[in-house]
């Protein structure tokens, strides 16, 4: 009990103490997976709708490649990057490699069918007279899939929320990618590890409480914006 209590105590005064590279952790965490969830919300969003709704030639391959991505480890998303992106690779000359670039690229590589996958079930989980109105108002594709949206957006926000959870605790492969280079690629996932495989447990907890209360936040705030929850 001694030994927990001293890690409970050596977190704690890490959070309170928050010295500035625990600060540069954090905020690189949030930026790197903030942006990746937006790029890859705002590409999956209208993937998941055209999955639902749409009727084209190449529909069951991507179905296919959302149902592989969704389950793709990130470990092995970070190594087909690094070799994309490693100084003799097809895109070694853009200097990616090591980089929050190539953190964000990865991390959107995981976000995407996260949020083609969750809005493409909420969509298809409308009622069937909702999608036959759809269907029968003939709009544009665009008018119907920001339509189809705003009637399953809280399955679309489930989305978005999902996407987050699935890139900020992510090590993988922001680890391969990244490098986790200090004070230039180190995240909160990877200064978990960096700091328990040295022992030093009250950092790597003080970190792991920090992503927990990252994701509160974000789910609360996401789940604020359900009609159901300003009732």
């Amino acid at each position: 009990m001694g030994f927990l209590f001293d890690v409970l105590r050596d977190a704690f005064r890490a959070i309170i103490e928050f010295d500035p590279e625990l600060r540069r952790v954090l905020g690189l965490s949030l930026t790197v997976s903030g942006v990746a969830t937006a790029i890859g919300v705002g590409i999956g969003v209208p993937v998941g709708v055209a999955l639902a709704l749409g009727r084209f030639r190449m529909r069951r391959v991507l179905r296919i490649l959302v149902d592989v991505g969704m389950g793709m480890p990130p470990v092995l998303a970070g190594l087909l990057l690094l070799i994309l992106f490693w100084r003799a690779g097809p895109l070694g000359g853009l200097g990616l490699a090591f980089t929050p670039a190539a953190m964000v690229v990865a991390q959107v590589l995981l976000a995407i069918p996260i949020a083609a996958g969750v809005t493409a079930g909420a969509v298809s989980g409308l009622p069937d007279a909702a999608l036959e109105q759809l269907a029968a108002l003939r709009l544009s594709r665009w008018k119907t899939g920001v339509i189809a949206v705003s009637e399953a957006r809280s399955g679309v926000l489930a989305s978005v929320a999902a996407s987050f959870g699935r890139v900020v605790s992510e090590v993988g492969a922001v680890l391969i990618v990244g490098g986790n280079i200090l004070g230039e690629t180190r995240v909160l996932t990877t200064l978990i590890v960096q700091e328990s495989r040295q022992g030093h447990f009250g950092l790597a907890v003080a970190a792991g409480i920090l992503l927990l209360v990252i994701s509160l936040v974000v789910n609360v705030a996401i789940g604020g914006l359900e009609p159901q929850w300003r009732r």
